[in-house]
């Protein structure tokens, strides 16, 4: 079903790099067996480069690759998500499924750190990248997929 979900997000450096790995961590801490005070260290990976004009950016990204844990967050994004931005997601589901299988959203950063899933088609969001396994390669039965975790 899902093959892994990966999870991007840019932090700025306008921009609090704790608020911006708690809006991360939001979708994190949802996943399967994540408590509390679990610790997402391990899974998020941080890479400090450098803007166009010099400005420093970090990158901060992670890949669940468990499908326990992946079912829970397409499960999480879906039940928290307002009901016109599910009817938005529907609509555009084609468009958001690219030849590799690879269905994209675009989550508001800022929204994610008030613990609300939005959608936006913002530069500046949470990308989630929801890779989705059929065998053999089917755009058909993939979309079928998408469409029964986020329909």
């Amino acid at each position: 079903m899902i093959h892994y979900i990966n999870l991007r997000v840019i932090a700025h450096s306008t921009e609090d790099l704790s608020r911006v790995r708690k809006a991360l961590d939001y979708f994190l801490l949802n996943s399967a067996g994540a408590s509390e005070d679990s610790n997402t260290d391990d899974a998020v990976e941080m890479l400090n480069v450098e803007g166009y004009y010099g400005n420093p950016i970090t990158i901060l990204s992670a890949q669940i690759t468990r499908k326990s844990d992946s079912k829970a967050i397409a499960n999480f994004i879906r039940q928290k998500m307002h009901p016109d931005d599910v009817q938005r997601l529907r609509s555009e589901m084609p468009d958001r499924l690219d030849d590799d299988q690879v269905f994209h959203i675009r989550l508001d950063k800022q929204a994610a750190f008030q613990e609300i899933v939005k959608l936006t088609s913002s530069s500046d969001a949470i990308t989630v990248k929801v890779k989705i396994a059929t065998y053999p390669k089917n755009r058909q039965k993939a979309g079928l997929i998408v469409e029964e975790l986020f329909g």
